[in-house]
């Protein structure tokens, strides 16, 4: 370790308070000529006043870049302390102040700092956060989410659920999955489903009933459980509700019981039962993102948003535009993207290859699950633009900003060549995703946005166009056109309802 950033926040000046970052050379040589760059979602605002000892270089977003004062030499063992008001908000956990930071020496060469926790440099005290009432157990069975209709007398905890021997091979293999869920989601307890009946386990039988709404089902508990359903999503329902009690009951047998006798019904409340993940600012690889499948899968969730594109990272192939995944996935201190969100000065290439992505596609449908892409236009294009910089109005000065802090980060609706490159991408997204929504963002663009772009204003004057919004709409229009022109249906943030917003049809 050579050099360690220490930071504290205190409550004054209000609204946002003041931070105090030390850097500390740890190393065995004097440290002159350098500046520190951090990221932190507490960000010095642009208008913020002058930091004392210190002077501001450089904000994009979460990052943050300060040189010492002129002729200022650290030498080993000392330290270089500065603080910055003019905050956008007061940070709420130890973890909102600098999340990673690094120093830039006068070589160029760039060496990582360790960073400790964010500290409260003030004597106020500090209100305790609000309690949660005590959870109370009013059935004892490991059930989420909790079924419709519970009729049930608790019982012996079965070793395993074993097929009833007349069950189907389709029947026994819904069986086995449910149970190499169980197995993947927690490798280490006892394995809920077998296939070879022993002393002490529990039959379950299979039956149709067309009656039962899609996804629906009933559990009779007796000697052996009825598993009744009418299609293959109620039974993998019931499935994992089985599984779900026989591992709570193994795994917390002093809080959780298996069902001995009695009923249960069941159906989902909610067609859409989605759950969302952004891989831009935080990327997860393809293994982790399989997991969390799993974990939808085991409380039976059936959408996965996949927000895959923002201004912080682009995070997929496209054919025909090699550079989104080249520049566009790359964050690092020497790129165009610059390190956000806790990444270290090395440069980072993250994004998935089209046959993880269409592996995580097969894994979600076995699931029940339905994968919804989502790029999010045109705002929060900031990697696409630093990927495709012909895309850009070559005479449009900087002149807004994302409430994020990115400068002119929207695809501009004037520029021809934005719709070209955008039809490679949804020609690339129907090819893996078969779900027939495309979620396109359509939040967030900032109030001011395009107003300084000649190619802009020539085009709100030719489509009699006033303002922001009703650019945004007519991009989001031709956007839905080129969607329904590929059998697909356009989903968005409410934001895409500005303007005039898009035709319902």
């Amino acid at each position: 370790m050579t050099y360690r950033v220490e930071n504290s926040w205190s409550p004054e000046p209000a609204p946002g308070g003041m931070l105090t970052i030390s850097l500390f050379n740890l190393s065995e040589a004097p440290l002159a000529g350098f500046t520190l760059s951090y990221t932190a979602i507490t960000r010095v605002m642009p208008d913020a006043p002058a930091p004392e000892n210190a002077v501001f270089l450089k904000r994009d977003a979460n990052y943050h870049r300060f040189a010492p004062p002129e002729g200022l030499s650290v030498p080993p063992g000392g330290s270089w302390t500065f603080r910055a008001a003019g905050l956008n908000r007061a940070p709420l956990h130890r973890g909102d102040g600098v999340k990673s930071a690094y120093v830039t020496l006068a070589s160029g060469d760039h060496i990582d700092a360790e960073v400790g926790d964010l500290m409260r440099g003030s004597d106020r005290p500090e209100e305790p956060p609000a309690r949660l009432p005590e959870g109370r157990l009013e059935h004892p069975f490991a059930l989420v989410p909790w079924p419709a209709r519970l009729d049930l007398v608790a019982g012996d905890t079965p070793l395993a659920l074993v097929p009833a021997e007349d069950s189907s091979a389709e029947d026994t293999a819904a069986l086995a999955a449910a149970g190499a869920l169980q197995r993947r989601l927690f490798p280490a307890a006892r394995a809920a489903v077998s296939l070879a009946p022993q002393p002490g386990t529990r039959r379950i039988a299979f039956a149709r009933d067309p009656a039962l709404a899609p996804g629906a089902y009933r559990l009779n508990f007796a000697a052996a459980i009825c598993l009744e359903s009418a299609d293959a999503e109620g039974r993998r329902h019931g499935l994992v509700a089985l599984v779900q009690f026989l591992h709570g009951a193994t795994a917390q047998p002093e809080t959780f019981r298996f069902p001995a006798t009695g009923v249960i019904e069941d159906a989902p409340r909610y067609a859409w039962r989605g759950c969302h993940l952004d891989v831009c600012r935080h990327f997860w690889p393809a293994q982790d993102v399989r997991r969390f499948l799993d974990i939808l899968g085991w409380y039976r969730l059936n959408i996965f948003h996949w927000h895959l594109t923002d201004d912080e990272g682009w995070r997929f192939e496209v054919p025909g535009l090699p550079s989104l995944t080249t520049i566009g996935a790359t964050r690092g201190a020497d790129g165009p993207l610059l390190p956000q969100l806790g990444d270290p000065a090395a440069s980072r290439t993250q994004f998935y290859t089209t046959e993880e992505l269409r592996a995580l596609v097969a894994h979600a449908a076995s699931l029940g699950i339905e994968v919804v892409p989502e790029i999010d236009i045109p705002g929060h294009s900031t990697a696409m633009l630093a990927a495709l910089p012909h895309l850009v109005d070559p005479d449009e000065p900087p002149s807004y900003s994302s409430v994020q802090g990115y400068v002119n980060n929207a695809l501009n609706p004037a520029i021809e060549a934005t719709y070209e490159a955008l039809g490679l991408v949804f020609d690339a997204m129907v090819a893996v995703f078969p779900s027939r929504h495309i979620h396109i963002g359509g939040d967030e663009v900032a109030r001011d946005s395009w107003m300084a772009s000649p190619l802009a204003r020539a085009l709100m004057e030719r489509e009699g166009l006033r303002g922001t919004f009703e650019l945004q709409s007519y991009f989001l229009r031709r956007v839905k056109d080129m969607l329904t022109a590929r059998d697909r249906v356009l989903v968005g943030w409410n934001e895409v309802a500005h303007g005039g917003g898009v035709p319902a049809k």
